[in-house]
Parts: C-alpha cells; structure tokens; sequence
C-alpha cells in the first residue's frame, strides 16, 4: 500500500511518498522539498500574501502530478498545514482555493500536534538513548521544542519564533549585524521562558536538531571534512560543536551571495539559516548543552510512524 504525506511548511513544502510493508514498515519511493515561502511578508501581519498563495499552487500543482505518476489517490495522501497557516487570518480562504485547485485537503495541526509528530520522527531516526534530550525544530514560522528520550516525552512546546518571522523583524542587513544578533537573544529569553523553565526541571545533556538548518549544518560539515555529502541512509548525525561554531562564524559574517558559495549550502536556506544558527547558539549557551545531534527525520515521518496505516 501506498501514502503520501505533504508537509506544508512557512517557507517549504515537502512530498514524501512511502510504500507499506505488511509488517508495518516502508520503504520511501519519493520525497522532494520546494520553496513556496507562503510566509513571506504576511506572516508576522497574520495573512498568506497573493504572491505566497501563488508559490503554494506552483508546488502543489507540481506534487499533484508526481501523485498521479505513482498512482496515489486522493484518500491515500495526508496535507498538514502548519505555523503560517495556522495563524493566517485568511486560513479559509486559502484552504479552500488549495482544494479547488489541485484537491488537497489540507490538515490543520496545532504546535502540540507539530511537537509530538516531531518527537515521533526524531526517534525513528534513532538520534534518541537514554539521555534527556533537548529537541528543536526550527521552521519557518515556529519552532518546537521537546525534551525526552527514546521511551517518552517528558515536556513539549512550541513557539512562533520561526525563521521567516525571525528574519523579518531583526536581520534588517546582510550580513546581519552584532546589534541585531544582541536583540535577537534578547527576545530569545523573553519568549523562551517556558523553555527555561522546562531544561532546569528536566536537565536535558544534548540538543537533538531536527531536519531543516541542522540538516544544511551536517552538509556543510561534511563537505568540509570529506568534500563529499552524508550518506542518504543515515538517518542521525552527531555535529560536533566546534564544527557548529566553525559554521556558525561564516554564516554570521558572510552576505548571501557569499553563504552560497559555501561548500553544503544550498539556495532554499541560504538566508533562514541565519537566524537559526543563532537560535541555536543561544540555546546552547544559554542551557549549557555540550553534544548536537542531528536527525534527518521530522514531521512526515513522525506521521507516518504514528499512523500505520494512515
């Protein structure tokens, strides 16, 4: 049996087609990533731009057609809408034209939602042990952090802190500038006071990074180290800190045509990346959290993880 899922991220949409084995398991057929930004200059005001909703029926007409090629029906895909949809004033109206024009029916979860579905994914990738684990996902549009460990979830929560929202409201130059990333843990510790609150309770050892930027920082890595990309098999990677400063010093100081130059960078987060790697520094210093690991699994396939079969 066939699924698909569509991940409908702030500023990527994702296609994951999986075919189910009898005991459960799946084998991935396709999956490919598409820049739509559908929360470019709307999101901190509410709305999903025309612009934005023209970019979400670009790539969703496109995964339409790759459904049809491997013989999906419309029952057998699941749409999840997240953090710019969820907050759009317009929200109605573009789930609807979404229906319309390509038949998705699209799925919106709430950040508690996004979080579990995360944990589940982050875990099937084998990036989680014994120890208490902080894990982030960092988006478009909200970031979710969970703390727990391979048998449970002891906290989980999520913030509209994402990165388009980010990127919008301090990096108002590129290179960003020492002044905006100051403001930016500044705002960092006022929005994440449930998330201190949550580590000194609960005293997670490693940040566990979820798909997205830590996905780029791994690449970047690798193509450093080895001048070759990571094994697509594997699905969890440990990033050693020093080479998560080494990353995070060039792209601080380098404009956008200078991060793409960077061996592992690619063009859907050359700007996002950013702040994120500044979030991520914050929450390192700011925890005192020594160990990174990566996990190149997140939402689809937390999804797919929980529901068998969909």
């Amino acid at each position: 049996m066939k699924q698909a899922v569509i991940d409908l991220g702030t500023n990527t949409f994702h296609l994951m087609i999986v075919g189910r084995q009898p005991d459960g398991t799946y084998q991935t057929l396709f999956r490919e990533s598409r820049p739509a930004k559908i929360g470019q200059a709307g999101i901190n005001q509410g709305f999903i731009a025309d612009d934005a909703i023209s970019r979400a029926l670009a790539a969703l007409t496109y995964f339409r057609t790759v459904l049809d090629t491997y013989e999906i029906l419309p029952e057998q895909v699941t749409a999840i809408g997240t953090s710019a949809i969820r907050v759009a004033g317009n929200q109605t109206d573009f789930i609807g034209t979404v229906k319309a024009k390509t038949g998705f029916e699209i799925q919106v979860i709430s950040g508690e939602q996004e979080a579990e579905y995360i944990y589940y994914g982050v875990r099937a990738s084998g990036a989680l042990d014994d120890e208490t684990a902080l894990i982030m996902d960092i988006g478009g549009g909200s970031v979710e952090f969970i703390i727990g460990n391979r048998d449970r979830i002891f906290w989980k929560q999520s913030f509209e802190i994402g990165g388009q929202r980010l990127r919008e409201r301090f990096m108002t130059t590129d290179p960003i500038s020492s002044t905006a990333i100051r403001r930016l843990h500044n705002y960092f510790q006022e929005q994440l006071l449930p998330l201190a609150n949550a580590v000194h309770q609960y005293s997670p050892t490693v940040l566990v990074g979820s798909s997205g930027t830590f996905d780029t920082l791994v690449d970047m890595q690798h193509m450093h180290e080895r001048n070759d990309w990571p094994d697509s098999r594997q699905s969890a990677f440990e990033l050693p800190l020093a080479e998560f400063y080494r990353s995070y010093q060039q792209l601080i100081t380098r404009n956008h045509n200078e991060r793409m130059q960077l061996p592992g960078m690619i063009e859907l987060r050359v700007d996002m990346i950013v702040v994120a790697v500044c979030l991520i520094d914050y929450v390192l210093k700011a925890f005192g959290i020594r160990q990174i690991r990566v996990s190149t699994y997140a939402l689809k396939e937390g999804l797919l993880a929980v529901h068998q079969p969909l």
